[in-house]
């Protein structure tokens, strides 16, 4: 089972360094890592569950040694991080782009919450206090404060596009703004009852794609529940939260927040298109958790 992470790991590195390419260096010595290692020691990181950067750095001189022989301190781990941000992003899209799923006809649209504190103080005093919002989920029937991840995945959960935004913005609105980046032409998109209206189903038209959602009780039969297809953006969504550690962040500032999500989507695309790869199921990630 351990060859399976280092297999990932080795060809997520050649992925990312060869996509991202040299490193323009100021004055000054080289880092110790490269930012293709870096994200990719971060891959590792999630993938193995540990979020505490401190127990991750002291077990991957044990676990990763071999392949990352120089590993820097916990503060300028996470410093580092939170830069390449954008080019966590860019990584992402990358790993869809090559992805076998990428040409599927079907995208997937949902959002799930992501909680960032437990208590009024904490909505206070956070660096999230302006930025996140108070938001409902269904789902667990609880109020939680923070943000929402919303996703347009494939069938097979490779992430196509995704933003983070403040729990109490609509859906739609969310969705709409994501549309004008994220090109859904030519696609059928499916998703939850929540994005219902004529006023965004006409949007989805404007975008050249097919959208269906599933019938309300007081709306006549159209496509019914579509409850065997909305389990694959549910699933995935569930292996972002128990496997990747989505809601166990701990992200503190707002760049900080951007990586870590970032980080999760990109372990999860990252297995998904190594699993294509080696024959596995798509989203079986247990043998890169060792």
């Amino acid at each position: 089972m351990p060859a399976a992470l280092d297999a990932l790991v080795i060809g997520l590195y050649v992925q990312i360094d060869d996509f991202l390419g040299p490193r323009h260096r100021g004055v000054g010595r080289p880092p110790k890592l490269t930012d293709a290692e870096l994200i990719t020691l971060a891959v590792a990181q999630v993938l193995l569950g540990m979020p505490n950067d401190r127990q991750f750095l002291a077990l991957a001189r044990w676990r990763l040694g071999h392949l990352f022989p120089r590993l820097i301190d916990q503060s300028g781990y996470n410093r580092r991080l939170r830069a390449l941000a954008p080019e966590i992003g860019r990584a992402i899209t990358y790993l869809a782009f090559i992805s076998p799923s990428f040409c599927d006809r079907l995208r997937l649209l949902d959002s799930t919450p992501v909680p960032c504190g437990q208590s009024r103080e904490t909505t206070r005093r956070s660096e999230f206090a302006g930025y996140a919002g108070y938001g409902y989920c269904r789902s667990h029937s609880r109020w939680f404060w923070g943000f929402r991840l919303y996703l347009i995945c494939s069938a097979d959960g490779m992430p196509i596009g995704w933003e983070l935004a403040a729990a109490n913005i609509g859906e739609r609105v969310v969705a709409a703004e994501m549309l004008d980046r994220v090109s859904v032409a030519g696609h059928t998109v499916i998703a939850d009852k929540n994005f219902s209206g004529a006023e965004f189903e006409q949007l989805m038209a404007d975008h050249g794609a097919t959208f269906l959602r599933p019938d309300r009780k007081n709306e006549p039969r159209r496509h019914g529940s579509l409850g065997a297809v909305r389990q694959w953006i549910e699933s995935t969504f569930w292996t972002c939260k128990g496997q990747l550690g989505l809601e166990r962040h701990g992200a503190r500032t707002l760049t900080g927040l951007g990586a870590r999500i970032g980080l999760r989507l990109l372990a999860l695309a990252a297995a998904i298109w190594h699993n294509h790869l080696t024959g596995q199921p798509p989203r079986n990630l247990a043998a890169y958790g060792r």
